[in-house]
């Protein structure tokens, strides 16, 4: 299994992702830079990691979206490469155009580090499949801009085809609907703000998102 790891100027959690990937499923995982032209053949998976590239100026993961590594990306996820983006790789799916929404300011307009409770709300995507029918995890989050935001016609697209993947108990950012995490349509992309990388191993609070690694790579 083959994994990479997007590195934007102004990541911060890409050598996380990669740790955590690998102790997780024992992938190979390759760091790509944000101007690379081209991936490793053969990805199972593509991570956007979190952190605050390009120092989040214009919008949280505005100009990364435009990075030419996205072109690539986007090129995978039309063969139906699995890519996760998480926090800040959120923020860059969103902008890019490839999941719907947009991520604003926190509620309180503050920065929120802590460890969270999410309910699985769909255990059947290849990202959750691993679960094996558990219906809450923990993770954490670190984020000023994780206030999930759609219209209320995209909101109810959303949980009315299952691409609502998590769901915050305790809506740390004011999320529309505590949505914590989503899926595209076709199945294949996840954009979420709380960090499996944070969450692989028991010693680090949770090791619940270790199981977010091994379910997609044991899909592919």
């Amino acid at each position: 299994m083959k994994a990479a790891v997007v590195v934007f100027p102004g990541s911060n959690c890409d050598r996380d992702c990669k740790v955590a990937i690998e102790r997780s499923t024992g992938a190979h995982v390759d760091m790509v830079w944000h101007g690379d032209t081209e991936l490793p053949a053969g990805l199972d998976l593509i991570v956007l990691p979190g952190g605050f590239s390009y120092g989040d100026y214009l919008r949280c993961g505005a100009m990364a979206s435009l990075s030419p590594v996205m072109s690539e990306v986007k090129t995978a996820i039309e063969r139906g490469v699995a890519v996760v983006g998480i926090c800040n790789g959120f923020q860059v799916l969103c902008e890019a155009g490839l999941l719907p929404g947009a991520l604003l300011r926190n509620e309180k307009l503050k920065y929120v580090c802590k460890a969270v409770d999410l309910d699985i709300v769909n255990g059947q995507t290849r990202f959750t499949a691993g679960f094996q029918g558990r219906r809450e995890a923990v993770m954490t989050v670190g984020n000023g801009e994780g206030n999930f935001f759609a219209d209320e016609e995209t909101l109810d697209r959303l949980e009315g085809q299952g691409q609502v993947v998590f769901r915050y108990q305790d809506n740390p950012n004011g999320s529309a609907r505590a949505i914590a995490g989503i899926v595209s349509d076709k199945g294949n992309v996840l954009g979420l703000m709380p960090h499996p990388d944070r969450a692989f191993e028991a010693d680090l609070g949770s090791a619940d998102g270790a199981l977010l690694f091994q379910s997609v790579l044991a899909s592919a």
